[in-house]
C-alpha cells in the first residue's frame, strides 16, 4: 500500500528532514510513528499525501511511484487519502453535516448519496445526534470524531493522522485511538503520528521510530510494553 525506497526530503541547504527512509506499510495495517519533535513524523505524512514533494529516492502509494507524480493527477490520489489534524480544521460556520460533506463535494458525489454517506459515517463516529449542530458547540472529541469522519466517508484506502489526540484528555484519546483502530481492522491502512508512550503500550501495534530524519527502528510490538 505505502512503500518508500531511500526516501529523503531537504528544506534548501538545511540537514534533511527525511534522510534515506526505507519502509512498507501493507493494507489494512495500523502503523504508529513517533520520535521527539522534528524527528520527521509530519513530513513523511506530508509526502505521502502529496503536500510536500519528494527530494531524492522513490515512494509508491496506492501502486503508484509519487515521486514523480504530475501536479494534474494528485487530486485523484487524494480521494484515496484521509487526513486527519490535531487542530481538527473544522469550518465553523457550516453544520457537522456539511463540513463532512465537504469530502464528497470535491468529487463531485449525488447530493443524495453524499446525504445517505454522512448519515451513516455519523453514525458510525457517535454523532448521529449532532448533525445539525455547528463545531464551536462541540466538545473536543466531537470535534475530532466530526474530522475522523470528514476523513473516511469517502471510503479512502489510507488514513494518515497527525497528533490526532494531542488536544485531548486521556478518555477522549482512547475514544479517538479505538475508532481509528476499528476503521483498520475493517481494512484501511491507518499511519498514526504520535510522541504519546502510552497509546504505544496500550495498543501494541507495529510502531515506527524515528530521529533526527532517520528511521532508528521498526518494531512489530514496542520493547517499552514488554517490559524490556
Amino acid at each position: 500500500m505505502i512503500q518508500m525506497f531511500h526516501v529523503t526530503k531537504r528544506y534548501g541547504r538545511e540537514a534533511p528532514a527525511l534522510a534515506d527512509v526505507n519502509l512498507s506499510v501493507a493494507r489494512g495495517e495500523f502503523v504508529f510513528l513517533t520520535g521527539p519533535s522534528g524527528a520527521g513524523k509530519t513530513t513523511l505524512l506530508r509526502l505521502i499525501f502529496c503536500a510536500e514533494k519528494v527530494s531524492s529516492g522513490q515512494l509508491l502509494v496506492t501502486g503508484r511511484n509519487i515521486a514523480r507524480i504530475k501536479e494534474a493527477d494528485v487530486p485523484c490520489l487524494r480521494r484515496k487519502i484521509g487526513v486527519v489534524f490535531q487542530d481538527f480544521k473544522l469550518l465553523a460556520g457550516r453544520t457537522v453535516r456539511d463540513n463532512v460533506a465537504l469530502a464528497l463535494d470535491v468529487v463531485g458525489a449525488p447530493r443524495w448519496t453524499a446525504h445517505r454517506r454522512v448519515e451513516a459515517m455519523l453514525k458510525q463516529v457517535g454523532l448521529a445526534h449532532k448533525i445539525d449542530s455547528y463545531p464551536p458547540r462541540l466538545s473536543g472529541g466531537e470535534q475530532q470524531r466530526v474530522a475522523i469522519a470528514r476523513a473516511l466517508v469517502n471510503d479512502p484506502a489510507i488514513l494518515l493522522a497527525d497528533e490526532p489526540t494531542g488536544n485531548l484528555d486521556h478518555k477522549l484519546t482512547l475514544e479517538i485511538m479505538d475508532l481509528l483502530v476499528d476503521f483498520s481492522a475493517r481494512g484501511t491502512t491507518v499511519l498514526v503520528a504520535t510522541h504519546d508512550q502510552t497509546l504505544l503500550e496500550r495498543y501494541q501495534k507495529r510502531t515506527v521510530a524515528l530521529e533526527g530524519g532517520r528511521v532508528v527502528s521498526d518494531e512489530e510490538t514496542p520493547r517499552r510494553a514488554l517490559g524490556a
